[in-house]
């Protein structure tokens, strides 16, 4: 039974192996049709995927120039309300910041020129 076990187990690391490698491969191909780089990240991968698809459709809708206050007013509406409140967007070509943020909730990337920071803040109620 111990040789079969150990059997069962290597074949579960191998196809475990196989199912990573596929899901990287999905997601840099994701990235290069979005024309996406990740620069840093503390996310969920659904949740980094709905900013790409968010970003890019808004970038595709825009006639001619940047409008960077509708692409950040686009992303923060749309992640305040799929994924609740205080999150904040700043986009540009060149910024720099430096926030504090919750847990799994921090994006840095870049979309054909345009850079992005998506990050989500903690909400507490005042005390009085």
């Amino acid at each position: 039974m111990d040789g079969a076990q150990e059997e069962l187990e290597r074949r579960s690391k191998f196809l475990n192996g196989l199912i990573q490698k596929k899901k990287a491969i999905e997601q840099q191909e994701q990235h290069d049709r979005l024309n996406v780089r990740v620069r840093a990240c503390d996310m969920p991968l659904p949740l980094q995927n709905c900013a790409f698809r968010c970003a890019r459709d808004q970038l595709d809708s825009m006639p001619g120039k940047l409008d960077s206050k509708r692409l950040a007013l686009a992303l923060k509406k749309e992640f305040d309300s799929s994924y609740g409140p205080a999150w904040h967007c700043i986009v540009g070509t060149s910024f720099g910041s430096y926030v504090t943020h919750s847990l799994g909730g921090f994006l840095y990337f870049s979309i054909d020129k345009v850079y992005i920071l998506l990050f989500k803040t903690a909400v507490e109620p005042l005390e009085h």
